[in-house]
């Protein structure tokens, strides 16, 4: 409990200096943040005008406009959280290996990977969570209050929706620690980061979309392979409930836990060979 409670201190300290950094230049952390709400509303204008052409994203699939904007806020909470936590110190990995930065962080006497994976916190990132939150709670009460079958989630869907949430998190943070570890072996990897964007836009839409036609072998890489739809699909689809056991739900919520522990546990083991072949910058 004593290494856990030390943990959150140095947690706690790397949060504290990333917000006097960022403070130190208000006006750019400004910018950074109504940069990243014009996306977001750009995004939501984007989806509307889409909805005045067609009632639900797929045929069949129940994802009309007010659940498909509780799948788009769940996207935003997901992603602002990695983008401010995890994105800009993976982003740094390769330049301390590059610089040598990466041997004083191998002397601290704290786990390396927590120290790579925390040093830097990008708070302006956090300005699409409460965006998120924002259209989340609209598109609850929308649901809430229509007069044709109605929705209101229990106190179990909300916590379900919260942990499965942190699953997502996890997912796309092991990810990006096994496509950081490679730059051990590759030096700079700017088109491995290049390749995390393009593989995670497929979590940005309803899973079902791709499951007909040639888009059948995306759904079965990204699902049980590469299980990225099961990201922002699971928690999503545990709030708004669009489709029913036709399919499969209750196996992907279990899928999705299996794949979260899988996911940490092969990131770890990939973090720890590559450190294993470090041989430090001067060498």
């Amino acid at each position: 409990m004593s290494e856990l409670g030390r943990y959150l201190r140095v947690f706690m300290t790397f949060a504290r200096n990333s917000l006097v950094r960022d403070m130190t230049f208000r006006t750019n952390f400004l910018l950074q943040c109504v940069s990243s709400l014009g996306w977001t509303a750009m995004n939501v204008g984007f989806y509307l005008i889409i909805f005045e052409h067609t009632g639900s994203i797929g045929e069949g699939t129940g994802w009309d406009q007010d659940r498909f904007f509780l799948f788009i806020a769940t996207t935003w909470f997901i992603n602002s959280l990695v983008q401010a936590f995890f994105m800009p110190n993976a982003q740094e990995f390769s330049e301390m290996i590059r610089t040598g930065g990466l041997d004083f962080a191998l002397l601290k006497p704290i786990d390396t990977q927590f120290l790579i994976s925390f040093r830097r916190i990008d708070w302006s990132q956090l300005s699409n969570f409460f965006a998120g939150g924002l259209i989340a709670a609209v598109s609850l009460y929308n649901l809430a209050t229509r007069e044709v079958d109605p929705m209101i989630p229990s106190p179990l869907t909300v916590l379900l929706y919260v942990i499965f949430v942190a699953c997502g998190v996890m997912m796309m943070y092991s990810l990006m620690v096994a496509l950081s570890a490679t730059s051990v072996w590759l030096g700079r990897n700017q088109s491995l980061y290049n390749f995390w964007f393009y593989i995670t836009n497929f979590s940005r839409y309803p899973m079902e979309i791709y499951d007909r036609s040639w888009g059948k072998p995306l759904y079965g890489l990204f699902t049980f392979v590469i299980p990225i739809l099961l990201v922002v699909n699971v928690p999503a689809r545990i709030l708004a409930q669009p489709v029913s056991d036709r399919s499969g739900g209750q196996w992907f919520v279990v899928w999705a836990a299996v794949a979260t522990v899988l996911s940490v546990l092969a990131s770890r083991w990939m973090f720890r060979r590559s450190l294993l072949s470090y041989r430090s910058a001067s060498s």
